[in-house]
């Protein structure tokens, strides 16, 4: 069952049968990964399997869309500022309904609506082409600006990566977002604590994460991304303080790298994975293995 098109908010369900749906969602979502990268036998794979918990409270809890029209006025705007995390975008999007599941199997090929990093111009419900890092909360401050001119409602949320904030845009968007009181402006920052060049901390330290946020004036908050129950309560208590006007709100999200499988958790060189023909099944097989562990606990 994929994620149901809406027009507003999911509804309110009891606590366990939201998180319980939303787990579900983000099992889907690494399985449709993993699916893809077998296609090129390579890629971005870790990043999305780490992030699948934060796709899937995104696309099953919060946006307001419609499948069947991407480009309809009244969607919230969902940012992927990195562009190399598309494979787990792409299989959120086929979760919501706005790209089809079969199509998922082109992934990087000629021709595809799916390219290896998100572009706009190609695919549905892909917002911005978020290739360079560092572009994207500055473009979430734009359009969360032009929104509220329009007197619209919609809220921006912008997924970005630990690794971009070495990057100084995005503090001065960050500056911009604050000084401008936008209430309607969401970040999800992916810590996961690896960049292309090494561990995060020994590219360019950037702790304390959560003492800078707040002292750029933004709302924060610090969970375990890959805990569902907490994302969603984080999403909660912005709920009270979102609007047209006010803080703009972040949320930190430590994630693991590979999380839902053993075998890539501890996989060395893992910003880009080549993972072996053989290893593909086994990787499904130990995602399902977790998930049915964790439902029937």
């Amino acid at each position: 069952m994929s994620l149901s098109s809406v027009e507003t908010a999911a509804p309110a369900l009891p606590a366990s049968e939201r998180v319980d749906r939303i787990r579900a969602a983000a099992y889907r979502i690494r399985h449709h990964a993993l699916n893809m990268g077998e296609v090129q036998g390579q890629g971005y794979v870790g990043q999305a399997l780490g992030a699948a918990d934060m796709f899937a409270a995104v696309y099953g809890d919060q946006l307001t869309y419609r499948a069947e029209d991407p480009h309809w006025e009244g969607r919230d705007r969902f940012l992927l500022s990195t562009g190399h995390y598309a494979i787990g975008h792409y299989a959120a999007l086929a979760e919501a309904g706005i790209v089809p599941v079969d199509e998922l199997e082109t992934y990087g090929s000629d021709d595809s609506r799916l390219p290896m990093s998100g572009m706009s111009t190609y695919t549905p419900g892909m917002e911005i082409s978020g290739g360079s890092l560092g572009h994207g909360l500055t473009i979430a401050v734009g359009m969360a600006l032009g929104l509220r001119a329009q007197g619209s409602t919609s809220r921006v949320i912008n997924f970005l990566s630990d690794g971009e904030l070495d990057e100084g845009s995005t503090w001065e968007a960050a500056m911009g977002a604050h000084h401008h009181q936008l209430g309607n402006l969401i970040a999800m920052v992916d810590i996961n604590a690896l960049q292309a060049d090494g561990a995060t901390n020994s590219v360019l330290r950037t702790e304390p994460v959560t003492e800078k946020w707040e002292s750029f004036g933004w709302y924060t908050q610090r969970v375990d991304g890959n805990d569902v129950g907490a994302l969603l309560a984080a999403f909660d208590n912005i709920a009270p303080v979102s609007g047209p006007v006010g803080r703009p709100s972040v949320i930190l999200c430590d994630t693991k790298v590979g999380r839902g499988v053993p075998l890539l958790e501890t996989r060395e060189k893992a910003h880009f994975m080549r993972i072996e023909e053989h290893e593909w099944q086994t990787c499904r097989e130990q995602l399902t293995a977790g998930f049915e562990g964790t439902a029937s606990a």
